[in-house]
């Protein structure tokens, strides 16, 4: 690979992207391994004759350097790859407006996140990048299980109020206890009185009688 793609692809570059021209799908796949991608880049305002630039940055890539893979030339249908890039791993090709990057057989190592360039002028123009994620196996999400039960309804249930005249039926029905009482205490001396005073009275005549027997 020429040193001066290197310079140009340097992440120092990253403040001059722009994804409005170019719009690349998908925006980002998990695939198991052996299995095929293919990444779409359409160019809506540039000359269809560009050249198309495919790059790659590897997951956890602490300088952000950009990995070139291929570069397609529309009007000569001619691919340029880069070092160690094999022609039937990765395949490109035009239809239409579009460049298109196929990827067959896939390993976990093609991991990474994958754009496509052309140079404008005087700026370099990027796709937004297609996070690739490479996988033996797929992940699965447990699925929470559904409770088929019928649920039971609370019973309503009500709150006994303490009532507020307790208090005061209290003490009238001590009041009442009270009379009942006071009533009954006078009836029954109302009784003694009344079979006492007869005795008394014939007493006091029998000995009214007596004094006057004895007097000469």
């Amino acid at each position: 690979m020429q040193p001066w793609l290197w310079l140009v692809f340097s992440v120092k570059l990253a403040a001059l992207w722009s994804s409005s021209a170019l719009v690349q799908t998908p925006g980002s796949k998990t695939l198991l391994t052996s299995q095929t991608l293919e990444i779409s880049c359409e160019a809506n305002t540039l000359p269809k004759t560009s050249l198309i630039y495919w790059l790659r940055q590897r997951p956890g890539s602490k300088d952000k350097r950009f990995e070139f893979l291929v570069s397609w030339n529309p009007s000569k249908g001619i691919a340029v790859y880069g070092e160690g890039v094999k022609k039937e791993h990765m395949i490109v090709f035009s239809h239409l407006s579009r460049s298109i990057l196929n990827l067959t057989r896939l390993k976990l190592e093609d991991s990474g996140t994958y754009f496509c360039m052309m140079i404008g002028s005087p700026q370099l123009i990027f796709g937004k990048g297609t996070e690739l994620r490479v996988v033996d196996v797929l992940p699965t999400t447990a699925q929470p299980t559904k409770k088929t039960g019928i649920k039971k309804k609370p019973c309503p249930c009500t709150k006994l109020k303490p009532q507020k005249g307790m208090t005061c039926g209290l003490v009238t029905l001590s009041l009442l206890v009270a009379s009942i009482l006071v009533l009954l205490v006078s009836l029954s001396v109302a009784v003694h009185f009344h079979y006492i005073t007869p005795q008394t009275q014939e007493a006091n005549v029998s000995l009214h009688l007596c004094l006057q027997s004895d007097e000469p």
